[in-house]
C-alpha cells in the first residue's frame, strides 16, 4: 500500500486530499469528512479501504483548516462554501477516476460528509455507489431525483442530530426517487458510532458491522 498528499485540478483552480492505494491499483472510493477537517481519522478510514483493495481520495474540504474543538468545527461546518464543495467533489471523483481502475466511484461520507456523500452522487455520473453514515448539513441539499446509483445509509438510534423522523424523511425522499436504497440503524448507539478516535461515542460492533456493509456495497458495484 502507498499513502501520499495529492494535488488535483477542479473548475475553481484545484484542491488537495489524502490518497492511499493498494499496488496495483483497485476501485475507487471517495471518502468525505467529519466536520473536523481532513484529520488523522479520515486518513485512517482510506487506509483501511486501500488495504481492503481500493483506491482511496480523501478531499480536504476546508482546504488545510482542521481543528478538535466543537466548536470552532461547527463555524468551519456553517462555512462551508457548497459551490465549492461541489466544484472540489466533481474534481476529487474525476481525479479519482484516473488513478483507480475503474470509470466509475464509490462515496463514503460521516456527518457532514454523509449528507456531502448524496450530494455528491447528486451532481457526479462517476459515483457508482453512495455511502451516507449519519449524515447532516442544513445547506446541503441532494437532488435525489439526479441520483443514478445504490445508497446504503447507517444510523445511529440516539443520534441527536439525525434522529428517526430524519432517516423517515430520508427514506421517504430517495424511495420517492426510486433510489435503491437500504437504510439500517443500530440501536443504542450515538452519533459517530463509527469514529474510533471518539472512544465516548465508538461502538465497536456497530462499526465493524457496518464496515461490513460498506465493502459488500462497493465491491458489488464497483
Amino acid at each position: 500500500m502507498r499513502s501520499e498528499n495529492v494535488s488535483f485540478p477542479t473548475s475553481n483552480g484545484g484542491a488537495g486530499g489524502y490518497l492511499a492505494a493498494p499496488d496495483p491499483a483497485g476501485p475507487g472510493v471517495l471518502v468525505i469528512q467529519e466536520w473536523w477537517g481532513l484529520v488523522g481519522h479520515i486518513r485512517e478510514v482510506a487506509d483501511r479501504f486501500a488495504e481492503a483493495g481500493f483506491t482511496a481520495l480523501a478531499p480536504d474540504l476546508f482546504h488545510g483548516e482542521k481543528t478538535t474543538s466543537p466548536d470552532e468545527a461547527g463555524k468551519l461546518f456553517m462555512a462551508l462554501d457548497i459551490l465549492r464543495a461541489e466544484r472540489d467533489l466533481r474534481g476529487a471523483a474525476d481525479y479519482l477516476a484516473s488513478v483507480s481502475s475503474g470509470d466509475s466511484v464509490g462515496v463514503v461520507g460521516f456527518c457532514m460528509g454523509g449528507q456531502l456523500a448524496l450530494f455528491a452522487a447528486s451532481k457526479s455520473s462517476r459515483i457508482g455507489a453512495c455511502v451516507d453514515f449519519y449524515g447532516i448539513h442544513p445547506n446541503v441539499h441532494p437532488d435525489y431525483e439526479a441520483i443514478r446509483c445504490p445508497v446504503l445509509g447507517l444510523f445511529a438510534e440516539n443520534d441527536g442530530f439525525v434522529n428517526a423522523e430524519a432517516v423517515a424523511g430520508l427514506r421517504a425522499s430517495l424511495e420517492g426517487a426510486g433510489v435503491e436504497a437500504e437504510l439500517h440503524t443500530y440501536p443504542g448507539t450515538d452519533h459517530a458510532f463509527f469514529n474510533d478516535g471518539r472512544p465516548e461515542v465508538y461502538d465497536a460492533g456497530a462499526a465493524e458491522d457496518a464496515w461490513g456493509r460498506v465493502l459488500r456495497l462497493f465491491r458489488a458495484n464497483l
